[in-house]
């Protein structure tokens, strides 16, 4: 992928963790991509669902799998707002997913590099190749905003 095509794809991820807002969830939102097109969609949705495992990044994979028909995704990047946590880069890992794409970095969680790097980690049975900050700056400006409005 491009420089600019991480771009489109990214601002796509802003707009879905712009949905979340409106659904007053975490904004973080994802995409997976692969063959050029989009197959897979999320933003958080924990609290709506009422289950810890609804990242945007899981629901993105899920969807991914059942598009693709099988829950290997290869050649596929993962765009999200935010650094992965551990359990979704671990299910990045799992899915054999090629890439990943991100925009803020989060250095209380992030497990693709600022905590842990579970995505690079030589001794898991893959490893992806990674780009981080990618719109860190507009992504970054959501989370803050968003958790400014829940300390008022």
């Amino acid at each position: 992928m491009t420089q600019e095509q991480d771009l489109q794809y990214m601002y796509q991820a802003l707009e879905l963790a712009e949905q979340a807002v409106a659904h007053d969830e975490v904004p973080v939102g994802a995409l997976v991509v692969a063959g050029g097109k989009i197959v897979g969609r999320g933003y958080n949705q924990r609290e709506y669902g009422r289950d810890a495992t609804l990242h945007a990044e899981m629901i993105a994979i899920r969807a991914a799998c059942a598009t693709m028909g099988g829950w290997r995704l290869p050649g596929a990047t993962l765009y999200v707002t935010l650094e992965p946590c551990p359990m979704c880069a671990g299910a990045l890992v799992n899915a054999r997913v090629e890439r990943l794409v991100f925009g803020a970095y989060d250095p209380k969680a992030g497990a693709a590099g600022s905590v842990l790097d579970i995505v690079r980690c030589s001794g898991l049975n893959h490893q992806l190749e990674v780009t981080g900050g990618v719109l860190a700056e507009e992504s970054a400006a959501l989370l803050k905003n968003f958790f400014a409005r829940k300390r008022r």
